[in-house]
């Protein structure tokens, strides 16, 4: 397993995300020799633009020295969205003032940037693009290890403490290079809406996710059963919203279900929005899984046959943390 690890990203340290999550999982890597962890090479800004929209990413780019600009006492605040486009109102006009811009690109309050947000988040970009370029050279599996996540980031939105959707970049790099059909599974405990919105319209991405019932967990907004993608799209996006309280054998059944939609799809590569907080264990979740289910769930995946990136996304620290993830990996590899 050829890992790409972001050193890049304790630049971005806001309370609520905490940066040592990965340090944990990539103790835990290699404690396990499971691989060569590497740092990514740089990508170009039009790799991130076949996702994101260029105003976007030139928001967050300058966003910080803007609002230093501002006041510089402004140094020792993280910079929080307090409004943003409401039903029924514009987002195809941007605001000359930073706090309107600062709203029409973000869909809550829970994301704040910090002097290193965009160094992090690009670097973690670069990770997920050189992990799926590594396929293309040969490599079966392939783990981008980064914070931020990304799969609550949309084209044009951060949201869900994301700001670059680095599964829908490696996607979307895998198909620049060449495949017809690539399929994401996203098994964060919470739906990835970043990632089923870029590709609902879209037939040659099919996204499929097995999260907790919006109805009760964040995003609140997406994620339910009945959202199928539109346009081209229709029938390539699967959604299985779980219950609170949901054990381990009702999970497995959830991702059968997500694996014979892939299978059916006919996907050339795969993308893994890696999330372990349907652990048991874990404060923000409420599924039952243990640190072994998922050394079954990297088994099963590994059973696809297919080339696959793992993208890191959620899982708070918790001891079994790095376990966790690197039982995905492992399971994986033994399914060779």
């Amino acid at each position: 397993m050829l890992t790409f690890f972001n050193e890049h990203h304790a630049q971005h340290a806001p309370a609520s995300e905490p940066p040592e999550r990965i340090d944990v999982v990539a103790n835990e890597f290699t404690r396990r020799g499971l691989g060569r962890i590497v740092t990514p090479h740089g990508v170009p800004l039009t790799s991130l633009e076949r996702i994101h929209t260029p105003r976007y990413l030139h928001f967050l780019r300058s966003a910080w020295n803007e609002w230093l600009s501002l006041d510089p006492r402004n140094a020792e605040r993280d910079l929080v969205p307090s409004v943003w486009p409401g039903q029924g109102m514009r987002r195809d006009v941007e605001p000359d003032t930073f706090t309107g811009r600062l709203g029409l690109y973000a869909f809550d309050s829970t994301t704040p940037l910090t002097a290193g947000t965009w160094t992090a988040a690009k670097n973690g970009a670069d990770c997920a693009i050189n992990a799926a370029h590594a396929l293309r050279l040969g490599e079966r599996g392939t783990f981008a290890l980064t914070r931020p996540p990304g799969h609550h980031a949309g084209a044009d939105y951060c949201g869900g403490f994301c700001f670059l959707n680095n599964a829908a970049l490696a996607a979307q790099h895998l198909l620049d290079d060449g495949l017809q059909r690539v399929a994401i599974l996203d098994i964060d405990y919470h739906h990835g809406n970043g990632t089923q919105d870029i590709f609902y319209r879209r037939k040659d991405v099919l996204v499929a996710s097995i999260h907790a019932d919006p109805r009760t967990d964040y995003p609140y907004y997406a994620g339910h059963a009945d959202e199928t993608g539109a346009g081209a799209g229709l029938g390539v996006n699967l959604n299985v919203p779980l219950p609170r309280g949901t054990a381990a054998a009702q999970w497995f059944l959830a991702l059968e279900t997500a694996c014979v939609k892939m299978a059916g799809f006919s996907p050339q590569a795969l993308v893994v929005s890696l999330g372990v907080d349907g652990f048991s264990g874990d404060p923000r979740s409420h599924f039952g899984l243990a640190s072994g289910d998922f050394l079954r769930i990297g088994e099963r995946i590994g059973f696809l046959g297919l080339p696959t990136v793992f993208v890191f996304e959620g899982g708070s620290v918790v001891p079994e943390l790095g376990i966790n993830v690197v039982n995905v990996l492992e399971g994986f590899e033994t399914a060779a």
